[in-house]
């Protein structure tokens, strides 16, 4: 049986007002194990999750912090060993930032530096938004668009339709769902969780002593309605539908979700963006992406680039992230060659001295 739990980290759950959470923790020289207490003996690293993952994917990084760093690492609901709480979509990314500060309230930590992956880096940029007092530090790993996922264009993220047609849970793969509620181990189908980590979570042929551990984790994923992948819509606009109101890839449609707004904050806490030069799932030509796939003719009738043109997701968060500058922010990029959309998975050595850094600069 696979060790999912890495020597050096210790899991249990904490009970807030919202829910039960997994939290996972590397303690620091300066923190007793689960102390719940913020005695300022060190910084405290929290760490935030993408979609179809959990706490677990966070272990390398954790151990390799310097050993002053408290690091914890929370499941978000649906997810790991969090309950399995309906997503209301219509709040964007609320549901989980709420979460995560309820379960930082409960731990005892009152300021943090925040990791976020991918869907997770976007829960990050909310929690910055509703919660700023909370945050010492930023750091997004191939984060979502600050638009989005899908459906918008240009750098200023401009929503293409009226019911953001083409995002949301319509466009999961019905058999990946399905091979994720079944708890399908195998790579014996492209839609197989195991082919998905292989092939788009990372840069193939990357791989690692620890797949086994990232696919268990990726099996926690609570599927449904109100999770993953959420419900869809009919649209009258291509591809035929649109988001509904629960689920986890609704929350990031355009129509919910927009945390631009991180420029005009009144204090702005130093912001590490660090991706993949190949990402699969996160990038100006995403294969997540309908319109990019309906520009590629995977998805027939494809009305053109005037009408669904692909996001440029990177080009989305560099725009914001250069007006957060110019509005007298620190934001730095980081770009890894070679790595898809899992830095701290492929370069872990890179990406630990990175983070490191960031630490250090911002405490």
């Amino acid at each position: 049986m696979t060790q999912l739990i890495l020597d050096g980290i210790v899991a249990g759950t904490i009970d807030s007002h919202r829910l039960r959470t997994g939290v996972l923790e590397r303690p620091s020289t300066g923190h007793g194990h689960r102390s719940g207490d913020d005695d300022g003996a060190g910084p405290t690293a929290v760490f935030v999750h993408g979609n179809v993952s959990s706490a677990l994917f966070w272990q390398p990084t954790m151990r390799s912090l310097p050993d002053s760093v408290r690091a914890l690492a929370l499941d978000l609901r649906g997810f790991g060993n969090s309950d399995t709480l309906p997503v209301d979509a219509t709040r964007g990314l609320r549901d989980y930032s709420d979460d995560v500060a309820a379960a930082l309230e409960q731990l005892g930590v009152t300021r943090a530096h925040l990791v976020g992956w991918s869907m997770g880096a976007g829960v990050v940029l909310q929690l910055l938004l509703d919660h700023p007092d909370l945050v010492a530090s930023v750091t997004l790993v191939s984060p979502v668009s600050p638009y989005g996922f899908g459906g918008t264009a240009g750098a200023e993220g401009r929503r293409l339709t009226h019911d953001d047609a083409g995002t949301g849970a319509g466009g999961a793969n019905p058999d990946f769902v399905a091979r994720l509620a079944d708890g399908d181990e195998t790579a014996d189908e492209q839609t197989s969780p195991r082919s998905v980590y292989q092939t788009a979570y990372v840069k193939p042929p990357f791989s690692s002593d620890l797949d086994d551990v990232w696919v268990a984790s990726m099996l926690t994923t609570a599927t449904g309605d109100g999770n993953y992948p959420g419900t869809a819509l009919a649209s009258d606009n291509w591809p035929g539908f649109a988001p509904g109101e629960l689920g986890v890839l609704n929350t990031m449609a355009p129509r919910y979700f927009n945390v631009s707004g991180i420029v005009d904050l009144d204090t702005k806490p130093p912001i590490l963006w660090v991706h993949g030069a190949d990402d699969a799932i996160v990038s100006d030509t995403s294969f997540f992406d309908i319109n990019f796939l309906g520009q590629l003719g995977v998805i027939p009738g494809w009305p053109g680039a005037e009408v669904a043109p692909p996001q440029p997701m990177i080009a989305q968060t560099r725009a914001v992230l250069d007006a957060y500058r110019q509005a007298g922010g620190v934001a730095t990029e980081v770009t890894f060659e070679e790595c898809g959309h899992s830095p701290h998975l492929e370069h872990p050595t890179q990406f630990a001295a990175a983070l490191a850094g960031h630490l250090r600069s911002a405490s």
